[in-house]
């Protein structure tokens, strides 16, 4: 009966939060986004980061746009390499680095969830174990550290590969809450980061 209702609070709260952000002005997103990529820019993990797995994101997601800007603008020497999530079978995910720009829109497509992916035949595929920084999206998050994702379990399932990796959770600050209903496989993130914060629990 516990599982039930942990279950049934889990779907509550992810849905509450997915309205909170959804609330948001399209320009009250962009703003926060903004502020959210500055605050990333800033911390020690984002600087010593080399490989960074990020993604697209899709419907009222923090969008990271101006953290590609920012390396863009970089001398290609300096530029950080980003990954991005190409979701596969049995709910699993690889990270893609990919095709160049010269290979044109071709090298993404629309995948799961109507979120821009990568083509896998035109860009490589990362070892988790290679990865510097993840940086990920969440419904929810709590003072602690715990996440609540969308569902899935794509991230629950990629993060534990990442051996090497600092994990980093971006997330406006209305999507927080009191506390996750945490599952036993949930594992606190070290470092969240909004729009007005970086969070260390």
């Amino acid at each position: 009966m516990e599982t039930l209702d942990k279950a049934a609070a889990r779907k509550a709260l992810r849905k509450e939060k997915i309205a909170a952000r959804e609330a948001l002005s399209p320009e009250e997103r962009a703003e926060k986004s903004r502020a959210i990529c500055a605050n990333i820019l800033q911390t020690p993990e984002y600087a010593k980061a080399k490989t960074v797995f990020i993604y697209k994101f899709v419907k009222g997601e923090v969008q990271l746009k101006a953290l590609e800007e920012a390396n863009e603008a970089l001398p290609a020497a300096e530029r950080k390499t980003f990954l991005y999530p190409l979701c596969i079978e049995d709910r699993q995910m690889l990270a893609i680095e990919p095709g160049s720009a010269d290979m044109g829109s071709d090298a993404w497509k629309k995948g799961a969830f109507g979120i821009p992916e990568p083509v896998l035949e035109l860009g490589r595929v990362i070892p988790p174990e290679d990865i510097d920084l993840v940086v990920s999206p969440c419904s929810s998050f709590d003072e602690s550290g715990m996440r609540l994702g969308m569902g899935g379990g794509y991230y629950d399932r990629y993060l534990p590969k990442c051996t090497k990796a600092d994990v980093m959770l971006v997330a406006y600050e209305c999507q927080g809450c009191k506390a996750v209903p945490a599952e036993p496989w949930d594992v606190p993130v070290p470092c969240i980061v909004t729009e007005a914060r970086v969070l260390r629990p």
